[in-house]
């Protein structure tokens, strides 16, 4: 059977418990631009994304915010299809969903407990790419990937490179041959989708990409002007593994964002994915600064497929040394 063609990580709903103060960190002082906007809910994109990338919606009474699952854009209807009877043969459990915007979406839950969701039809905007003046805070452009925690990095691995042709660019092991992270990807780039070792499954962190080093250090200035420097954890800095520039940011929930930039491509046939040793300081920084506990220690929660949050298996490795952090 094809494998189903999907094309990038598309989308993500995150719930929160104070939609007012979402909109405060996002639209505010990120400069995200809300493409449509309910009671309850705001969609938000970066300049070049033409579709909302990324919804925030208000918490149920009484919920704990999470991640209600991670979205895939596919080819075309027949990767739905392919979807289906994969979900069918391994038994996995899925169904229809629709959200504003995208009519027709499959919900599946992996084999590992990620929930997430498959699309092709979607309604598309014109970006704001060059409507330089409609843009504001450090300029979000476009969704890069997510990375998520998850007790068997490379049990994961194998299932979405041999299930639905993810391909590895880097990833990273210990002196046992054991595989403590991976870096997977459909479109070319490092990564759209990356797995760490912990417990799990939970989202680490949802990523965006930037025009420039300059304009991620304009975050760090935009959120110690408004005096909310605590809400940068990480950085600035430049990743070991693929080359980026990065900071990371928590929202007033504890999600957490990636703002990141300068990594390279991996659209050669003959591409070697690149392999780190777990102890290697270089591979989280290659400048050598320390990583804080949190950044190892906390990530968001995900829905279950029937609702309520999936419970966090531990991994079955140790955790980081605390001389490598």
């Amino acid at each position: 059977m094809p494998k189903p063609d999907i094309i990038r990580i598309a989308q993500a709903i995150f719930t929160v418990k104070d939609l007012n103060a979402s909109r405060e960190f996002y639209v505010d002082l990120l400069g995200m631009n809300i493409l449509h906007e309910e009671s309850n809910a705001l969609y938000l994109r970066g300049v070049e994304d033409r579709e909302w990338t990324l919804k925030v919606e208000q918490c149920g009474g009484g919920e704990e915010p999470r991640v209600r699952h991670l979205g895939y854009r596919v080819r075309d209807e027949a990767a739905l299809d392919a979807l289906v009877a994969l979900a069918d043969a391994q038994k996995l459990p899925h169904r229809w969903e629709e959200e504003l915007d995208r009519p027709r979406m499959l919900r599946m839950q992996d084999p590992f407990g990620i929930p997430v969701t498959f699309y092709h039809e979607v309604k598309t905007y014109p970006w704001l790419l060059q409507e330089y003046h409609q843009q504001r805070g450090p300029g979000l452009q476009r969704v890069d990937h997510c990375n998520v925690r998850v007790p068997d990095v490379k049990a994961t691995l194998d299932w979405y490179c041999q299930e639905l042709g993810f391909r590895v660019s880097e990833y990273t092991v210990d002196e046992q041959d054991q595989w403590w992270a991976a870096w997977i990807q459909r479109r070319g780039g490092v990564h759209d989708f990356a797995l760490t070792n912990g417990a799990g499954p939970c989202l680490h962190h949802w990523a965006y990409w930037m025009p420039d080093a300059g304009s991620i250090i304009k975050t760090c200035d935009i959120l110690a002007g408004a005096r909310q420097p605590e809400r940068i954890e990480r950085g600035p800095g430049r990743h070991g593994v693929s080359n980026a520039f990065f900071l990371y940011i928590r929202d007033p929930d504890g999600h957490r964002i990636e703002l990141y930039t300068s990594d390279y491509i991996t659209v050669d046939p003959d591409f070697e994915p690149i392999k780190w040793m777990r102890d290697d300081p270089r591979r989280q920084t290659l400048w050598g600064a320390k990583t804080p506990r949190s950044w190892f220690e906390e990530a968001s929660p995900m829905e279950a497929f029937d609702g309520g949050i999936q419970p966090a298996k531990e991994g079955n490795l140790k955790g980081i040394p605390v001389h490598v952090i």
